[in-house]
């Protein structure tokens, strides 16, 4: 038998854990579901093409191409030593008007003027760029399911409010059915708690509707059905009064990283590049010119060497385009200072709010405490005939009007602490 109980508790444990869903738990579903989430493996893949195309700068490029021409004039020998030369037996053609070639380049980079690492930093700037912007989204995910999260705690505490209140009215309305019966009540006083009755059941339908909007959201936001699952109402928490960590300002610091990037391309622009050349063809007219002279035959034909090329203009362009990208981080370095400034103002206000609303709170206990007294007090009053239904529901009215604004606060305040949590990234 207990053994029979420890295995009952192992399987309905997880099972009832499963059954709850908190707030941290909604979020996290949340970042998971949105489509912005598919841009990570997008933006992972464009990285790895930029460092690919960064990092072929030093193989070496191969290409291999054929020409055919024909050129209205071409080197030939003078006609007094042709003439001697085709006396002696010799027939000295010149260079070939048409002429034929199928050669294989090769060149190879030797130094890039630091071309290749500046484009692989900025490979890796432009992709923290991207994953931060993509953090950014995300984020202002969890304040739109926090939003839902807590309107729909706040329904729930009106319904079981209201669902209370009617129970309150129904078992009074009971009393005063008997008093009907008995002559010593009138049936105006039962229908004016049945009219309260029928108003409070027009508000419940309005707070179920409303509901299940919300909840709709929230299965939407999470990707999974909430029926036969509850919300958990979090914990008050004590946020610390810290600097942001914010990911607005670690997109910010990225797009800065990016503009410190694109400087290294600019200075690497200015620097001359170097590689080794190589070329082997196989045509006609080849190297030998005095042999291509004499003979129409085909021949092999190859040269190598160093190249040297420095683009000058670079050099005209880059204060400019060096201003410019200055210019640009003086402004994200504004927008920074500026952001630090309302988050700042935000978190003023936040705190002043969860101040007020836990001062009001430590006086709802006792107005509840006391607002029920006295509706117990007037239904004993009416029961004597001290006092008319019409007090009764007065004093009923006033009671979980007190309680309500109580639920109402509490669930304010926890929002208040939750969204100072999201200001400052806690």
């Amino acid at each position: 038998m207990k053994r029979f109980l420890l295995l009952l508790i192992v399987v309905t444990l997880p099972l009832a854990a499963s059954a709850q869903l908190t707030l941290d738990r909604c979020q996290d579903l949340a970042r998971k579901h949105y489509p912005e989430v598919a841009r990570y493996d997008l933006i992972a893949q464009t990285e790895a093409f930029n460092l690919g195309n960064a990092s072929r700068g030093w193989i070496p490029q191969v290409s291999l191409s054929g020409q055919a021409s024909w050129q209205s004039a071409a080197a030939t020998f003078p006609e007094q030593l042709r003439n001697m030369m085709t006396l002696q037996g010799m027939d000295l053609q010149g260079i070939p008007q048409d002429q034929y070639k199928i050669a294989l380049d090769v060149n190879q980079t030797i130094y890039d003027g630091g071309l290749s690492r500046a484009n692989k930093k900025l490979a890796h700037a432009e992709a923290a760029e991207q994953r931060l912007s993509s953090n950014v989204s995300l984020y202002g995910i969890e304040e739109r399911i926090s939003e839902i999260f807590f309107s729909i705690l706040l329904l729930d505490e009106n319904l079981s409010m209201a669902r209370s209140r009617a129970s309150l009215l129904e078992a009074n309305a009971g009393k005063l059915e008997s008093l009907v019966r008995g002559g010593v009540a009138l049936q105006s006083d039962l229908d004016l708690v049945r009219v309260e009755q029928l108003s409070l059941e027009q508000q419940i339908s309005q707070n179920e509707s409303s509901r299940a909007a919300f909840t709709t959201m929230l299965e939407t936001f999470i990707g999974e059905p909430l029926e036969g699952r509850n919300l958990v109402k979090p914990e008050r928490v004590l946020v610390a009064k810290d600097y942001p960590s914010r990911p607005e300002l670690s997109l910010i610091d990225a797009q800065i990283a990016r503009l410190d990037a694109q400087e290294g391309l600019i200075s690497s622009g200015i620097k001359p590049k170097v590689s080794f050349f190589a070329q082997g063809y196989y045509g006609n007219p080849g190297l030998d010119m005095f042999r291509a002279m004499t003979s129409r035959a085909w021949t092999w034909n190859a040269y190598l060497g160093v190249r040297m090329q420095w683009n000058v203009s670079a050099l005209f362009t880059r204060k400019e385009d060096l201003r410019r990208l200055e210019t640009a981080k003086s402004s994200l370095a504004l927008q920074k200072d500026v952001f630090n400034f309302n988050n700042s103002l935000q978190t003023t206000r936040q705190n002043s709010e969860i101040s007020r609303m836990q001062e009001a709170l430590s006086q709802d206990d006792r107005i509840v405490e006391l607002r029920s007294g006295i509706r117990k007090a007037a239904e004993t009053q009416l029961d004597h005939g001290i006092i008319d239904t019409a007090a009764l529901l007065q004093r009923i009215t006033e009671e979980f009007t007190a309680r309500s604004s109580r639920c109402i606060h509490e669930i304010e305040l926890l929002k208040a602490q939750y969204q100072l949590k999201h200001i400052l990234n806690q």
